[in-house]
């Protein structure tokens, strides 16, 4: 009886640690992806939206209702890798990157369809896109116009002319080292990307309005003598 007990002790242990290690490997997040946002958690730049930026929208424009407000539906970003046509691993870095900047796992954009002079074949991988929604919208703006927008070199505002005449607003960025999350040592290679940032404004002057409260800095306009 004495040399049973442990050896069934020893099972019972055997059994419960492989419990436990399966239980980890389930609930463990796979290679790449992103952790998603805390139950409860505020995004800051969404309160602002509700307590300053909707009540001073309504108040210019003369809106009666808060459903009739411009507000953030999306940002999209997007970055061109043309020399994954040569080196996949350029594409992989870029993805890297961009879930670094946006804290979500972009897709990859394919070629749909074939250009000789670019050496071009349909469904080639050509870039990486992302698009943000809610709170992780509201916190890559956020990071964008606190940290990112103040390491541009030279900047003085950006033209209000990006507007696409529907409030949604449009930039080329050269470098994408302007991003603290960005390790210069593991990508040294400037990329440049493209910022959309879409609203329900329906015109510039309302989308205007409304990033430029949230933020966003415009070159002010010259004053005529």
């Amino acid at each position: 009886m004495a040399k049973e007990t442990p050896e069934k002790g020893s099972k019972e242990q055997k059994a419960h640690k492989k419990e436990q290690h399966q239980k980890v490997q389930v609930t463990e997040a796979p290679k790449g992806a992103v952790a998603p946002m805390p139950k409860g958690y505020k995004v800051r730049m969404s309160e602002l939206y509700k307590t300053k930026v909707q009540p001073a929208l309504m108040k210019d424009f003369s809106l009666k209702s808060p459903m009739a407000c411009p507000k953030m539906t999306k940002i999209v970003i997007n970055i061109g890798v043309s020399e994954a046509r040569e080196n996949i691993q350029a594409l992989d870095l870029a993805k890297e990157d961009l879930t670094a900047i946006s804290g979500q796992a972009p897709q990859v954009r394919k070629a749909k369809k074939s250009i000789s002079n670019f050496k071009l074949r349909e469904g080639m991988p050509i870039g990486v896109r992302v698009t943000l929604r809610g709170a992780r919208m509201y916190e890559f703006l956020d990071r964008f116009v606190s940290l990112s927008v103040p390491r541009m070199r030279d900047f003085q505002g950006f033209d209000p002319r990006v507007f696409d005449g529907r409030g949604n607003m449009n930039i080329g960025l050269k470098e994408h080292h302007i991003f603290p999350e960005i390790n210069m040592e593991k990508s040294p290679k400037a990329r440049g990307m493209n910022i959309t940032f879409v609203t329900t404004a329906g015109d510039d002057k309302k989308g205007k309005a409304l990033l430029e409260y949230m933020g966003m800095p415009f070159k002010k306009p010259e004053v005529k003598k």
